[in-house]
């Protein structure tokens, strides 16, 4: 008679865990992530040892002692305007992103909803507005509006569109399924149907698009302040800490790559919960 084997404890413990549970992990860790991220980022000007706009050392000081990042091209603190330098530029990629999906799922809505000619006007609009590059757009704007409002404008007009198309086909979608033609037919109002029956249903959509265009409102409002186009100095800001403290690169890298880093990493961690809500309750991958 074979003897029974008997799993490991490690194994056993692989096999018990349903892939639903798995999944919904890694969905969770990128998005408590970027929830992490968007609370901590505007405290860290309180973390910061020393005022990020006032000079307190010799002009690009190499990393060491009381400076551990260094000091960039005006005798300042690398790692004090580091931690204060991403809050203008998240509060205004936050602001910029949320107009655009309010526009743009309110545009998608009424077209999806009424179809015909008005969602062929809001299709040709669309087009026409996604005719003309992003950054492009913000550098008209930034011309004659300021820099925080060009940002927003050019987020909304270069991200609404995208949301109203995604919205849209899903809408028309939902307008014939079971649970939303019952609500029609008990008689409820056009607006309490599209707030409790379809918006629901879009929830996880619209949750994954606005991680998108945050991500383009930050790309937006970077390059803006890199070409002097955003704050001002002495304010920290990474984006405009670029443009500062290039000439001293070879002097002190860190000036540098110091807000560099946090830049690209808060587009990725964004990117990726936005890649995370997406996803199906039931899939793993």
């Amino acid at each position: 008679m074979t003897p029974r084997t008997v799993p490991a404890p490690a194994e056993a413990t692989r096999r018990r865990t349903p892939p639903v549970a798995a999944g919904a992990v890694r969905r969770a860790v990128p998005v408590a992530a970027a929830v992490v991220l968007l609370v901590c980022v505007p405290l860290g000007r309180y973390a910061a040892p020393h005022p990020p706009e006032r000079t307190v050392a010799a002009p690009w000081a190499p990393p060491g002692g009381e400076h551990l990042l260094g000091t960039d091209a005006l005798g300042r603190d690398v790692l004090s305007r580091v931690l204060a330098g991403g809050t203008h530029l998240l509060t205004v990629s936050l602001l910029a992103a949320a107009a655009a999906v309010v526009c743009g799922t309110a545009l998608g809505l009424t077209a999806g909803w009424t179809g015909g000619r008005t969602a062929r006007a809001v299709r040709a609009l669309c087009d026409l507005l996604l005719a003309v590059p992003a950054l492009v757009l913000a550098l008209v704007l930034a011309v004659a509006l300021p820099g925080t409002t060009a940002v927003v404008v050019a987020a909304v007009l270069s991200g609404a569109p995208l949301t109203a198309r995604i919205v849209t086909a899903q809408c028309a979608h939902l307008r014939d399924s079971g649970h939303v033609l019952a609500a029609v037919e008990r008689g409820e109002r056009t607006s309490a149907v599209l707030v409790h029956e379809v918006m629901p249903a879009l929830r996880r959509l619209v949750a994954a698009d606005a991680g998108l265009r945050l991500v383009t409102a930050l790309q937006i409002a970077a390059a803006l302040a890199v070409l002097g186009l955003g704050p001002q100095p002495p304010t920290p800001d990474w984006a405009l800490m670029l443009s500062e403290n290039l000439p001293g690169a070879a002097l002190n890298p860190m000036a540098l790559l110091a807000p560099a880093i946090p830049l690209a990493g808060c587009a990725w961690v964004i990117a990726a919960a936005a890649r995370a809500a997406a996803r199906t309750p039931g899939e793993t991958g």
